[in-house]
């Protein structure tokens, strides 16, 4: 994407044009008809068009090229050239994205000024294009659990094909960086990744934000389904799409095209979709907001993301990728994190999951004193706090029961808080908490206390009454 195609079908002026662009260190391509000059623009989109309007003898006339190229390679510059140029056919023109229209017989040094303003749209669109892709390509998945090896097994085994993906879990689980990084080790990892937030997109503007739109005051512009074409279209929080959307984007699954607001003519997409939920999806079918058919066609490929309560034991490896994040993107300080710090975080409740721990540690890095290591002290807890050195303070609820059931229910909230923060590891939490591990099976017996697996993980959890009358039976 580095030459100029000229399109005439006077012999004479193609060449002249050919050979005033290449004096200046121009790469040409020439054609004589729109055949020829479609098959050039399939073989290798150009960096610019040099386009006539009249073509002799084609099936194609320059407004009809310039629609098509505009729609399956809307980043190429088109400047339209005709000897029978009027301000109507100039208007026509720029409403259809021509960059610029010229006039024969036409002055060289304007149209020198011309191709190179022109060009110089081109490289800076393909540099923005790289830029933001180069940003999608960098989404890293961090983690050592067996959760965290579960989920990225499943999505390494989804890259390298075209199937759409539905990405589940609770919000701030990861559910886009996982659609990341499929996008970047897929063979769609140099086009595209568009991200569509269904939830902050107005009810009102959604169809004109994913399908775009066409006026005579404002011409051609792009939804977000064209920007994605050839890469890769991520519905963030799908459920929350408009009804009335959900039924057009079933038939761009179905067809890959679309009509633009206010234009006539069918755009052609070539995307792959992922979506994302946090919501079961299920239970809004039955509920009558979210189309059964549309759900059948996104939901391909089902995977959960798991929340933070399930791979605790990636906390610190998480915690120190965002330090080191901060500091290569804010020059933010590159501290250590202490052992207490680390069994604090992995004890502490994550309602907002993997976007919460990121939080936590930028608002630590900026409020903190200095480069030394991140302690305990230096993290804020929402839920308990150390009124002093040497004393815990007891939750309202813990303070209103007798010492025995108190000492009973803080055992088995300090327990199951131990074994999932060492991923089920019963060996692991009899080591921290100094018992031996047949003393602790007994204890957790005692206690109602049950460890069962969960996407390739144990987890701790209380024995529901069921379950102790079906094995008391």
């Amino acid at each position: 994407m580095s030459d100029i195609l000229i399109v005439d079908d006077e012999r004479d002026i193609r060449e002249l044009i050919s050979d005033i662009l290449e004096d200046e260190g121009y790469a040409t391509r020439l054609a004589g008809n729109s055949d020829d000059a479609m098959k050039a623009v399939n073989d290798e989109p150009p960096a610019l068009m040099v386009l006539d309007i009249w073509l002799k003898d084609s099936r194609m006339d320059g407004i009809d090229i310039l629609k098509t190229v505009k729609r399956d390679n809307p980043d190429v510059p088109v400047v339209i050239i005709s000897g029978h140029g009027n301000i109507e056919i100039a208007v026509a023109a720029i409403k259809q994205g021509a960059y610029d229209f010229i006039e024969k017989p036409f002055n060289i040094d304007q149209l020198l000024v011309v191709i190179r303003r022109a060009m110089e749209t081109s490289r800076l669109r393909r540099e923005n294009t790289a830029l933001r892709r180069k940003d999608v390509t960098s989404a890293e998945m961090v983690g050592v659990s067996p959760s965290f090896k579960t989920l990225l097994g499943q999505l390494d085994k989804v890259t390298k094909s075209n199937g759409r993906v539905m990405l589940s879990g609770p919000a701030g689980a990861g559910k886009e960086v996982a659609a990341r990084y499929i996008h970047s080790n897929s063979a769609r990892a140099d086009a595209p990744f568009v991200s569509v937030a269904c939830a902050s997109i107005g009810p009102d503007r959604m169809e004109e934000v994913l399908f775009g739109r066409e006026s005579p005051e404002r011409g051609v512009e792009q939804g977000l389904l064209e920007q994605a074409h050839g890469g890769v279209i991520y519905f963030d929080e799908v459920a929350d799409m408009p009804e009335g959307t959900q039924s057009k984007i079933l038939r761009v699954l179905v067809d890959q095209q679309f009509h633009r607001a206010g234009g006539s003519d069918k755009v052609r997409v070539d995307l792959r979709v992922i979506s994302s939920t946090n919501r079961n999806l299920e239970e809004e079918i039955e509920a009558g907001r979210f189309r059964q058919e549309l759900y059948h066609r996104l939901n391909v490929v089902p995977i959960a993301v798991p929340s933070l309560e399930e791979r605790r034991e990636d906390i610190p490896e998480l915690a120190m990728h965002f330090i080191e994040m901060f500091n290569k993107t804010q020059g933010m300080p590159l501290r250590e994190l202490t052992e207490d710090a680390v069994a604090l975080m992995q004890t502490m409740t994550w309602p907002g999951n993997v976007r919460q721990l990121r939080n936590l540690i930028e608002r630590v890095l900026i409020l903190g004193d200095g480069n030394g290591p991140i302690t305990a002290a230096d993290l804020p807890s929402e839920e308990e706090k150390p009124a002093e050195e040497g004393r815990v303070v007891l939750s309202g609820a813990l303070a209103t029961l007798p010492l025995r059931e108190a000492r009973e229910a803080f055992e088995r909230e300090y327990l199951l808080t131990q074994i999932n923060r060492f991923g089920g590891n019963i060996s692991r939490t009899a080591n921290f908490v100094g018992m031996e591990r047949s003393a602790l099976h007994r204890k957790l017996k005692s206690l109602g206390v049950v460890t069962t697996s969960k996407a390739g993980a144990r987890f701790a959890r209380v024995e529901d009454e069921g379950e102790i009358e079906e094995q008391a039976g």
